[in-house]
């Protein structure tokens, strides 16, 4: 018989105590046991856990239906407080009509000789009687300028601010049809004019170069005006005297007999008339729909007209940005030339020259061809370029050089004022809004404030708007913008709600950008909100996350810091289907009073303004 043993030896060398076959498969049979026990005692704790869990889920669903069912107890009421807030809105147009109807009166009564443009037999008989006079200089036609454009600019409002039901189509088609007369007869007054003005010439030369040159100036239009009348070969280099702005002319021409006119304009009168854009037009009348709606529940009725209200003007967007220069040659040759010009506040970010040419220009198209040796300098603010032929030029900037916004903020000041920071690539834009008009506050550009002529100018909201765009701040998206930029999109009702209720809680509560806006769904934003009772602004500010989703608000668990993003609720809190009784459950009673007592025009600007701006899709 064989008998088996094991031996062991120590470090020493030394031989252990021998383990027999009987003990080994002993030590493995425990060894088996033990492993069995732990793999048991693991699936009951899992087995356990899971139980906990599922414990945990059906609690937590239980509560999520307990307050899906409490919210949807409380909903019918919480709308109708609602809507009987939003009554500000027909209200603050109410108030806008009565405005309207105010002015017509008060110039009714001024009896200063200028025609109210909306009346079609004034502003013929203004037109008629003008082109009836003849042998205007450029300083009559400059000065009547004013009037004109101020006409053109009231005409321009009527047609953006009447609301559709307010204006027929025979109504718009009468002042788009003046503004064209208008602009056409006002430029056909300057041509005259330098006409006149050359038939002079000779009484008007300059001592030292025998030729003649003429600028006048004006806060809407500079005019130059140079004649050849020595012909010297040796001129072909002219700067108009105390100006940066000049040309130069090849020698043929400098021998012969020409005259060059240049026409500096603060306004687009080049740039055919757009149609009316209707989203502007129709802000006000789809509030009233909105507000009946929301209470009876019938928001699909509404939501054609609620997509348009995310459109924003084009009015300007193949127009020049502030300031453009015509140049009319007088004896109709083909030239090389090349000007000096003195850029315009419009220009400060990325320009792009562009000329209008004869070719195209029965089409009113622009173009860069024929326009060479483009060179900026800086430091001195000139730009200077080669033609190969005259007409009008233009320094056209991206409409959507702004867009889309790096963050948004806005923040209650005093009584009845609010403000609404902007922060782009290039600018920070400040915007403070009270009662029915607003104020550019501040610009900064690369950490360095500039100064903008539109500072300190309380103007209305559409007439703020069109303001920007011309100096070439537009942060305005239009109906067309989402296929030039990026845009984090938002269902245009649930946009709608949010701005609307937003701005009913302005006065009090400050708001702005949250980077888990871009991660929730399109159909749901999410914004940081805090209580803003003081001027001064609040160190550390506490925010708190809301997210809504048009019928449904909720405070959020994670926190702008948070490393990933969860729509979980925020313990002890419930839903409501109101940002603003949302709000009113964790807010302090002289809060939610300071919104009560809010005015209806400040919260129908700064609803306005945010339809305008859309930073809930274009941050």
């Amino acid at each position: 018989m064989l008998s088996l043993f094991f031996a062991t030896t120590n470090k020493s060398g030394k031989k252990k105590r021998k383990i027999t076959k009987a003990e080994r498969l002993k030590q493995l049979q425990e060894e088996e046991e033990r492993r069995q026990k732990e793999e048991e005692e693991a699936r009951v704790k899992y087995e356990k856990e899971e139980m906990e869990r599922l414990e945990i889920q059906r609690i937590e669903k239980e509560k999520w239906h307990q307050l899906e069912a409490k919210d949807l107890e409380r909903r019918h009421e919480e709308l109708e407080e609602l809507c009987l807030l939003e009554g500000c809105f027909p209200e603050a147009e109410k108030l806008k009509r009565d405005t309207r109807l105010l002015s017509q009166w008060k110039h009714y009564i001024q009896c200063d000789g200028s025609p109210d443009p909306s009346i079609s037999p004034e502003i013929n008989t203004f037109i008629s009687l003008w082109k009836e006079e003849t042998n205007e200089t450029l300083e009559e036609v400059i000065a009547k300028s004013k009037l004109v454009l101020k006409l053109i600019d009231k005409l321009k409002l009527i047609l953006l601010e009447t609301p559709p039901y307010d204006l027929e189509d025979k109504n718009i088609k009468q002042y788009q049809g003046s503004i064209l007369e208008l602009q056409e007869l006002l430029h056909l007054k300057f041509n005259i004019a330098t006409e006149i003005l050359l038939r002079q010439a000779s009484t008007l030369a300059d001592l030292d170069s025998g030729n003649m040159e003429k600028v006048i100036q004006d806060e809407n239009v500079t005019l130059y005006v140079w004649a050849n009348l020595k012909k010297n070969p040796r001129y072909k280099s002219v700067r108009f005297s105390e100006t940066q702005i000049g040309f130069e002319i090849p020698r043929i021409l400098a021998t012969s007999d020409i005259a060059l006119r240049l026409l500096h304009t603060h306004y687009d009168h080049v740039t055919p008339l757009r149609p009316v854009p209707t989203s502007l037009r129709e802000y006000t009348a789809t509030v009233n729909h909105l507000v009946k709606d929301e209470v009876k529940y019938e928001e699909t009725a509404v939501d054609k007209e609620l997509q348009e209200e995310g459109k924003q003007q084009e009015n300007e967007s193949n127009s020049v940005d502030e300031e453009q220069t015509k140049f009319e040659e007088q004896s109709g040759s083909e030239v090389q030339t090349s000007f000096v010009q003195e850029e315009s506040e419009a220009t400060k970010c990325e320009v792009e020259m562009k000329l209008l040419s004869e070719t195209v220009l029965s089409g009113k198209h622009w173009q860069t061809d024929g326009i060479s040796n483009v060179s900026y300098k800086p430091e001195d603010r000139l730009v200077t370029f080669s033609l190969e032929m005259l007409g009008p030029i233009t320094l056209i900037q991206d409409a959507h050089i702004n867009m889309p916004f790096q963050s948004w903020e806005l923040t209650p000041l005093d009584v009845d004022q609010v403000l609404l920071t902007v922060t782009t690539v290039f600018t920070t834009i400040q915007i403070q809004i009270k009662e029915n008009l607003c104020l550019l506050a501040s610009i900064t550009l690369s950490n360095k404030k500039h100064f903008s002529i539109l500072e300190g100018k309380w103007m209305t909201p559409i007439s703020f708007i069109c303001a920007l765009k011309e100096a070439g701040l537009n942060i305005f998206p239009s109906e067309h913008s989402h296929f030039y930029v990026v845009i984090n999109y938002k269902d245009p009702l649930i946009e709608m709600k949010a701005y609307r209720q937003l701005a009913l809680l302005s006065s009090a509560f400050a708001f702005g950008w949250s980077k888990w806006n871009i991660v929730c769904s399109s159909n749901k934003v999410i914004v940081k909100l805090k209580e803003h009772l003081s001027e001064k602004p609040i160190q550390k500010p506490n925010w708190t996350l809301l997210m809504f989703s048009g019928d449904r608000a909720q405070r959020l668990k994670i926190n702008e810091n948070s490393e990933t993003f969860s729509e979980a609720l925020k313990e002890e809190t419930e839903f409501h289907s109101t940002l603003y009784h949302m709000v009113k459950d964790f807010a302090s009673q002289k809060a939610m009073e300071k919104v009560r007592s809010s005015s209806c025009q400040l919260i129908d600007s700064v609803c306005y303004m945010l339809l305008s701006t859309r930073v809930l899709s274009y941050s």
